[in-house]
């Protein structure tokens, strides 16, 4: 009986269900909103993160960012799970800017999976993070999508990742991810970094390289729990939540911090 597991997990591996995209700078989605004038930095910025499962439901996801009070206007949405066309899709319905970069091209459902960086603000660089750590039994690479905003006088770094699931790799493959984005966030005085972390405890490892973790006791997003967070550095949180969302919409509920520049 014990050689049952092995040999399923031989046969997912050599299934190989995901395509890497190996080149850091490529593919590259992006889309520049309309605006007759750049927002000034706001009092309060306004940060939401959310894993929509397979882009499958993206309109009932617009009217769930557009209509919950806490969610709206939003100055920066970090989104995970995503595909070109939803991310642009989403973009363009709350009239922001972004940034698309799909991290491998899923065999299974046959489209690109990746995660996105939505802006009231001009992005002036990005960048995409190929993250170590692979998954031990499908050798699929996770990414951060890094964005520099900017905002009149100031400069906000931005990214949006998604750590592999428990499943993936073992705890220290997902604190290897992590150190690998805030390593790249080391320079910046205004850092954001939010998404899908698949833990409940990673936060710790941001909370010891000098950020704030707001969203360490928000309400459950997940039925495993507090697995999506969003890290600050440079600015301070007064206020953090989870938003319920009608069934089916997705297996992760959209969190969301409020804060101001230090």
């Amino acid at each position: 009986m014990r050689a049952l597991p092995m040999l399923l997990l031989l046969l997912v591996a050599g299934c190989r269900t995901g395509l890497n995209y190996p080149e850091p700078n490529e593919p590259r989605y992006e889309g520049v909103a309309a605006m007759d004038a750049v927002p000034p930095f706001p009092d309060t910025i306004r940060i939401v993160s959310f894993n929509i499962e397979f882009a499958k439901e993206v309109r009932r996801s617009i009217d769930i960012l557009r209509g919950r009070p806490e969610l709206r206007g939003a100055d920066v949405v970090l989104l995970q799970e995503m595909t070109a066309p939803a991310a642009r899709m989403l973009a363009e319905s709350l009239g922001v800017h972004h940034v698309y970069y799909p991290a491998i091209y899923n065999r299974l459902a046959r489209q690109d999976f990746g995660n996105a960086v939505l802006s009231r603000w001009p992005i002036v660089e990005d960048a995409k993070l190929i993250l170590p750590a692979r998954s031990r039994y499908a050798g699929t690479q996770r990414i951060a999508v890094a964005a520099t905003i900017r905002a009149g006088l100031r400069t906000l770094r931005v990214y949006s990742t998604h750590l592999g699931t428990p499943a993936d790799l073992a705890w220290q493959g997902r604190v290897e991810q992590l150190s690998a984005i805030l390593e790249d966030a080391r320079d910046f005085p205004l850092v954001v970094i939010g998404g899908d972390m698949n833990s409940g405890e990673i936060g710790r490892v941001a909370r010891a390289a000098g950020y704030d973790w707001p969203t360490d006791t928000i309400p459950a997003g997940t039925t495993f729990g507090r697995l999506d967070h969003v890290f600050l550095k440079g600015l301070t949180p007064f206020a953090a939540g989870t938003t319920p969302i009608p069934p089916g919409v997705s297996d992760h509920r959209p969190v969301w911090v409020h804060a101001v520049a230090r």
